[in-house]
């Protein structure tokens, strides 16, 4: 059992897997990482809400390395990764229990053309956002909460997004947002996608904020990525428009 310490040394142990480097943050957010014969957990406090330990590898070994990691971060840490590994945990790890099963979605590249018609909103622009959020996406994990617009703090504390994208149409409404979120320097994250259901769905609009998002994250990063739930097949489909592929993955928890 050794513990990571540095994203090259994580790289490196997760063959460059996007889900583990960005619930390592780059280490910046408390984050700790182990590996142990060929497996590898990554456990990121309040990553989109949630204490997560991300997990791949060898089922055997990563069983063994999930024990120590919930011994050593505490069993508020949330098992995700594939959906097959996270089955073998389930049956090998007692106290485990299925939680969800949805899509991670991915891209990779250097770029990817943006829409003039999509904007980073202003801070006054805000509450207009966190509106269109209460209204098309109330479950959204990712809320414009904050007037300050560097960054958006939830009520639980935790930070959500770094900014938002957003789209208006010609009356001046706006129709759709995104946000960059729980972005890691490794890897890019877009959440908060909403679209307004009487003046911005089916128009584009969703799609070019994403554009916007997914653009700068590239050039940031070189790597984008999401969590998409499977019973969603709209967004699903915009998704894969915009390039990104499909990664079944589940979250377990410990029971109680």
């Amino acid at each position: 059992m050794r513990e990571l310490t540095t994203i090259a040394e994580l790289r490196d142990a997760a063959e460059d897997d996007a889900l583990p480097l960005w619930a390592a943050q780059g280490f910046a957010t408390g984050a700790r990482a182990w590996t142990h014969a060929g497996a590898v957990a990554v456990a990121g406090p309040r990553l989109s809400l949630r204490d997560r330990l991300a997990v791949r590898g060898p089922a055997p070994a990563a069983a063994r390395l999930v024990r120590h990691a919930l011994a050593e971060a505490g069993p508020s840490y949330r098992p995700v990764g594939d959906t097959d590994l996270i089955a073998s945990l389930l049956a090998a790890v007692p106290g485990l229990a299925l939680v969800d099963t949805f899509g991670w979605m991915e891209i990779g590249g250097s770029r990817l053309a943006a829409p003039a018609d999509a904007h980073w909103l202003r801070p006054d622009e805000l509450p207009q956002a966190a509106a269109l959020i209460a209204e098309a996406y109330p479950g959204s994990y990712a809320r414009p909460e904050d007037r300050s617009g560097a960054r958006t703090v939830h009520r639980s504390g935790a930070r959500t997004a770094h900014r938002w994208a957003g789209v208006r149409d010609g009356a001046g409404r706006l129709t759709a947002v995104a946000a960059d979120a729980w972005s890691a320097p490794e890897v890019g994250f877009l959440a908060g996608v909403a679209a307004h259901p009487r003046h911005g769905r089916g128009r584009g609009h969703a799609e070019a904020a994403c554009r916007l998002v997914l653009d700068t994250l590239l050039r940031r990063s070189g790597r984008a990525a999401l969590m998409v739930d499977g019973d969603n097949p709209a967004a699903i489909r915009l998704y894969h428009r915009l390039g990104l592929h499909w990664r079944d993955v589940s979250a377990a928890a410990v029971e109680g």
